[in-house]
């Protein structure tokens, strides 16, 4: 019993031996990681006085010669060069895609991926290599206050990590890369929709350090912009984009700034397929009315006013896609009055000439009455009626020649009465001439003539519209 009770003893005591052992050397790890740590990161703390420690960061400073740097007084609140020359900052785009261009918004969302590379002295070491450090490092870097101008809304992309890069070069160039989804304001002049052509921007500009601070820099000048070629927008295609450098004049000073300006072209042809050719083709619709007769009242009125309608229609839903741009005169809109015009002038047409028709229709009809009977009077009437009436007259005219005309015997209010009765008498005549001009003779005519002016004025208007939007 007593040797089962020391073995007993003794197993407890190892167990317990060895679990102090595990304590032990999980503090000694913790240690040495924690200080390994503060010697990298902190710039303070360059030496240590354990020996082991120091010998495990001489082995580390070995294998990267010069990375101490790293922890000499550096200050990330202080630009490089401060209180001299300001940082010359290059830059760099990547334009991964442009995902929508809004017209009712007037803006466009890009996802980028922006690098900009500076020199710290600050962070040189020997050498001729470069590190790629984590990202979580720009915290205890000096960074560029870079941002998008006219920006509505953006956002860095972090799946799996925060998209960022982090690269130091030997001679303390720092190239910095983030991946970015920004919506920015674009101003558009819609008055050609949709044969325009947008000139959008993107701009980068230093938010809090001026000019005397910072300058930027294209790194390639528009080699600096990769990209562009390979996009693919679904109604829009890239004409040409070029690379500018600017300064932002304001109040709290001159701030520099780089500019991507870039022209994207509206592809014309499903709007055409959209649009256009239905618009056309209900214009050429109206025109089959001028082939039916007058008196097809039904199949007449019925092709104008579903032509009317339909036309209604089109306009509505076209202005539908952009109601916040409501206040454009388009390119479209104003064909589509074009349309709308024609097809209007369609059915009055065919108004006037029914109306001329049945005006004339009314006046082929016999009177009935006394007219009648007068106009049987008049057929009896014999020669010695004609006769006595010629002797008549011709007795008042040798009477007439006869008399005298003095001051005397001149009555002012028949001169008066007389001259009035003239005047009316030449007025009516005038209306009753221009009222004839506008009276249709024959009404049968009206839809001959429109067989070829409606077509023929509607080319023309074509080609004036057409070469008015694109070449002006």
């Amino acid at each position: 019993m007593k040797g089962m009770d020391v073995n007993a003893h003794t197993t407890k005591d190892t167990s317990r031996q060895a679990e102090q052992l595990q304590e032990q050397s999980l503090e000694m790890f913790c240690k040495y990681f924690s200080f390994f740590g503060l010697c990298l990161f902190l710039p303070t703390q360059r030496r240590c006085s354990l020996g082991h420690v120091s010998s495990l960061h001489s082995s580390d400073t070995t294998s990267l010669p010069g990375f101490e740097n790293l922890t000499m007084g550096y200050n990330k609140y202080l630009r490089p060069y401060f209180g001299g020359e300001p940082v010359q900052i290059a830059m760099s785009l990547d334009i991964a895609s442009i995902s929508s261009v809004s017209e009712s918004n007037m803006d466009y969302t890009a996802t980028i991926s922006l690098r900009q590379r500076w020199t710290d002295p600050r962070l040189v070491f020997h050498g001729n290599r470069s590190f790629t450090l984590d990202a979580r490092l720009a915290e205890l870097l000096w960074v560029p206050d870079t941002y998008v101008v006219e920006s509505k809304r953006s956002f860095l992309h972090d799946v799996t990590v925060g998209n960022r890069l982090i690269r130091l070069f030997s001679n303390g160039t720092i190239l910095y890369a983030l991946r970015i989804t920004t919506t920015v304001a674009c101003n558009m002049d819609l008055s050609k929709y949709p044969m325009d052509t947008q000139t959008c921007r993107l701009q980068l500009e230093s938010w809090g350090y001026d000019e005397n601070d910072v300058t930027f820099t294209w790194l390639r000048g528009n080699d600096s912009v990769h990209g562009m070629e390979q996009l693919r927008l679904s109604q829009y295609t890239v004409e040409r984009y070029y690379t500018l450098v600017s300064k932002s004049q304001q109040e709290t000073g001159s701030y520099p700034r780089l500019i991507l300006q870039f022209e994207l072209r509206r592809n014309v042809l499903y709007f055409i397929l959209e649009t256009y050719v239905p618009s056309t083709l209900l214009v050429m619709l109206s025109w089959v009315s001028f082939w039916i007769t007058l008196d097809s009242v039904p199949a007449r009125t019925c092709i104008g006013v579903t032509t009317v309608l339909s036309m209604t229609t089109l306009m509505i839903g076209s202005r539908s896609s952009l109601s916040k741009t409501n206040c454009f005169i388009k390119a479209i809109d104003v064909y589509l009055g074009i349309c709308f015009s024609f097809i209007f002038g369609a059915l009055v047409e065919y108004a006037v000439a029914h109306y001329s028709s049945s005006q004339k229709c009314a006046a082929k009809v016999p009177q009935e009455g006394p007219a009648n009977k007068i106009t049987k009077e008049m057929e009896d009437v014999n020669i010695t009626n004609i006769l006595n009436n010629s002797i008549t007259s011709y007795k008042e005219k040798i009477s007439f020649t006869s008399i005298e005309i003095s001051s005397d015997n001149v009555n002012c209010s028949d001169l008066t009465t007389k001259s009035h009765e003239k005047i009316k008498c030449v007025l009516r005549n005038k209306m009753h001439r221009i009222i004839g001009y506008f009276t249709i003779q024959n009404p049968g005519n009206v839809d001959h003539y429109s067989k070829l002016l409606f077509p023929l004025f509607f080319m023309l208007v074509n080609v004036f519209y057409w070469a008015y939007y694109l070449y002006f």
